[in-house]
């Protein structure tokens, strides 16, 4: 079983999303300059097997999207955005393989669209809103997202499970202290992996975001990892 951890930036898809986003679509504006507090998205393609193409407001913005690949982030207005995601040699976006499908973003906030198979195999998508609140000192977030085809799932450290009963499309989020988590994945009410154990580093002031996806029945579970900021802590002291 794979373990490979992905983050594979993708300048080009922001080059191209910044050209396809509707123009001023929600955002807000001050004498024609953007505020700073702008959305951020990133995409993550987690269907095995199935390089793609995608299309946002019907422009074609990344080319040959290989599965396990995290695109992003990109500074938008919040607003509404149609996605569509085909296969990898069309010539628009017209018949999708997933979607469209539409994806409202606010101002300030940090998301994360990812392409994946529902869990009855199904190729589906999901938007996750990525916690930026801050941690106590001394402590990060770890957040677990189950974007795999395959049942409710826990997840374990050692053989305790931190998490039960994750199915298809949730996530938990955990606050843990800094350091390295020794993590598996195994089917709720079970201690017998199907992912890992694999080592995850929690980062003071971040939020790490560990996505299982891929298919069991298939054999390609696999895992992604994502780490976003979070706001700075605000302690007494401080």
């Amino acid at each position: 079983m794979r373990k490979t951890v992905y983050a594979a930036g993708a300048v080009s898809m922001v080059a191209a999303l910044a050209f396809a986003a509707p123009a001023q679509a929600g955002g807000k504006h001050d004498g024609g300059r953007h505020h700073n507090d702008n959305a951020y998205l990133s995409v993550l393609h987690g269907v095995p097997g199935l390089t793609v193409d995608v299309w946002v407001e019907g422009e074609l913005t990344l080319d040959d999207f290989e599965p396990g690949t995290l695109a992003g982030p990109l500074e938008l207005d919040g607003g509404t955005y149609k996605i569509a995601i085909t296969a990898s040699d069309a010539t628009s976006a017209d018949n999708p393989v997933i979607g469209p499908f539409k994806v409202h973003l606010k101002d300030g906030r940090n998301y994360t669209a990812v392409a994946h198979l529902d869990a009855d195999g199904d190729p589906t998508a999901t938007l996750f809103k990525n916690k930026l609140s801050a941690s106590p000192e001394g402590e990060g977030k770890l957040t677990v997202r189950h974007v795999a085809a395959a049942p409710a799932v826990d997840v374990l450290a050692g053989d305790t499970p931190v998490i039960e009963d994750l199915k298809n499309g949730e996530q938990e989020i955990l606050t843990l202290g800094a350091g390295t988590v020794s993590a598996s994945v195994a089917a709720a009410g079970t201690t017998d992996p199907v992912i890992g154990p694999a080592d995850i580093p929690v980062t003071e002031g971040k939020n790490t975001i560990v996505y299982a996806w891929g298919s069991l029945a298939d054999g390609t579970l696999d895992v992604a990892v994502q780490v976003v900021d979070s706001r700075p802590w605000r302690g007494h002291g401080h």
